[in-house]
């Protein structure tokens, strides 16, 4: 359709005739993402008409219709002028239901919490909250202007009525609270602390998730029969999973904020054992929930294994692992995904458990048996084989950086911070970046205290122990001396030959021969070579 001619139409038309107008429009270009350049001026102009329409009173079903013509051009950001000012988004956040977050709107909120919107209206909240999204999403200046029209409290007022949304209704109001508090640091403090959205979003996903509680932080096991989520259910947690993700980004220190971490941590716990209709839908609700772990106190994780055993097992203190079983299933999901973006995937995951490892002593030891069980093939090379133990010492050299810390980290954590125990797993090679980054290439242990309970070696180990290779991580089969039939002199011509090429490669700033310190840190082979006295004595002399 020609735009002049729509916005001659517009400025002349009644009701009936803009809305039949804009339906043509709006079935024309549903699938279009990318827009002419040419005609930019004229589609901001078609979106300024839109909220003149919107801003007169006319029946839902023309207002639907005009929210549907405005979610298509916000798609492009360059035509948002109209839209992203506190008129415009005025407009909108009425449409949505969301004007005004003070005491008046929360009277009017509950006033209406029973009474269920019609069908048209409710549509046309449906689409006001689509076409915030794409705005705030696109415009820094829509960003502001929803802070000048208070839409975060209007959003949490939403929220307190969460228990009558319709599935979209829910869907969009959670994707907006979302994107608002992760493009908007002021707004994400002012909704946790002026709203506590954090506690309104956990009594979304209480709902949402159908907690039932039967202790403190202890919710009862879902039936089996119900053990799936529903699909529109786990759209609207992940979304809520999301928004407070963001919220949770900041430390806070209180009691009532531990309380409702722990609460928060039982209600991750109780997802984490539920499955969705497909397995890639259950793996994005358990990467959800692992990254919002990752934002909660580690004290409070101990809710993830503080529930009755059920099949009474007294190992690990009577803990149930359950949890943490399918942390350790997810984290191998991740290391097996082929072309997958371990950064993002998998090393959220190897930090909570990192983390968790490091406070909970039960948590810590259920992991160790898990990925580091007693080494019995000591023949083998560390990276090689298929357990979670090769998988991720191969992972302690990856190219980037983030993902071998990370790997390195966990390990080092499950052998207690022990540098003799990570050698022991590892090899000398695959553990040394750690080393150095710990300046730990001289032995010793991390900070961190542990248990005094001893690791115990194998048969297979303790034999094996006189020809273990540190540096490899394996009993490496005889190898034949190259210089056992050399003469005294051969042997000499040979070392001088490779003091010479290193003295070379050395002078060309090819290589640089580093040694290690006292303290376990490298530096430049001279200084390690003096003698430390020469450092402390004193300039003067009688």
């Amino acid at each position: 359709m020609d735009l002049n001619n729509i916005l001659l139409q517009l400025e002349a038309s009644n009701e009936e005739e803009i809305q039949k107008l804009l339906e043509q429009y709006n079935r024309e270009n549903i699938h279009t993402f990318t827009f002419d350049q040419n005609e930019e001026t004229l589609r901001t102009k078609l979106c300024q008409s839109v909220l003149t329409v919107l801003g007169r009173q006319v029946p839902p079903s023309c207002q639907k219709t005009c929210l549907e013509t405005l979610r298509i051009l916000s798609r492009d950001k360059c035509v948002l002028a109209p839209v992203a000012t506190k008129e415009g988004m005025l407009i909108l956040a009425t449409m949505a239901r969301l004007c005004g977050g003070g005491k008046e709107a929360e009277n009017q909120k509950s006033s209406q919490e029973h009474t269920q919107l019609e069908v048209e209206e409710e549509k046309v909240v449906v689409e006001a909250l689509k076409c915030l999204c794409n705005v705030v999403f696109n415009s820094p200046a829509a960003q502001q202007a929803s802070v000048d029209v208070e839409l975060a409290p209007g959003l949490c007022t939403s929220l307190r009525t969460a228990h009558t949304w319709h599935h979209e209704v829910g869907l969009f109001t959670l994707r907006l609270l979302f994107l608002l508090s992760a493009l908007r640091q002021d707004v994400r403090g002012i909704l946790r602390r002026e709203w506590h959205a954090v506690r309104l979003l956990t009594d979304v996903l209480k709902h949402t998730l159908d907690v039932r509680w039967v202790g403190t932080y202890e919710v009862a096991c879902p039936d089996p029969q119900t053990l799936l989520i529903p699909a529109e259910d786990n759209e609207r947690a992940m979304e809520a999973l999301k928004a407070m993700f963001n919220l949770t980004l900041s430390k806070a220190i209180g009691e009532e904020d531990d309380h409702q971490f722990r609460l928060i941590a039982a209600i991750l716990r109780h997802l984490l054992m539920m499955k969705t209709e497909t397995e890639d839908k259950t793996e994005e609700a358990h990467s959800h929930a692992v990254n919002l772990l990752n934002n909660l106190p580690v004290s409070c994780l101990d809710v993830l294994i503080d529930v009755p055993n059920q099949e009474g097992l007294e190992n690990y203190g009577g803990k149930n692992m359950d949890a943490i079983q399918v942390l350790v299933d997810f984290m191998e999901k991740r290391i097996d995904k082929q072309g997958s973006n371990y950064k993002e995937g998998l090393t959220p995951v190897l930090s909570l458990l990192t983390e968790a490892s490091r406070y909970h002593r039960e948590i810590r030891r259920y992991l160790k048996a898990q990925v580091l069980p007693p080494l019995k093939d000591v023949k083998v090379r560390p990276e090689v084989g298929t357990t979670t133990r090769n998988k991720l010492v191969r992972l302690m050299t990856h190219v980037d950086m983030g993902v071998k810390q990370t790997s390195a980290e966990f390990l080092f954590v499950l052998c207690k911070e022990s540098v003799d125990n990570l050698l022991k797993y590892t090899g000398y090679g695959n553990a040394a970046g750690l080393l150095v980054a710990r300046g730990l290439l001289a032995g010793g242990r991390g900070e961190t205290q542990y248990s005094e309970d001893e690791d115990s070696d194998t048969e297979e180990y303790k034999s094996a122990k006189h020809i273990f290779n540190p540096i490899t991580g394996h009993v490496e089969e005889p190898m034949p001396n190259p210089i056992e039939e050399m003469t005294e002199e051969q042997k000499e011509y040979e070392a001088e030959k490779l003091a010479n090429m290193f003295d070379k490669l050395t002078r060309q700033n090819v290589i640089r021969p580093m040694g290690v310190r006292p303290d376990g840190t490298l530096a430049p082979l001279e200084e390690t070579l003096r003698d430390p006295r020469e450092d402390n004595s004193g300039s003067d002399s009688d």
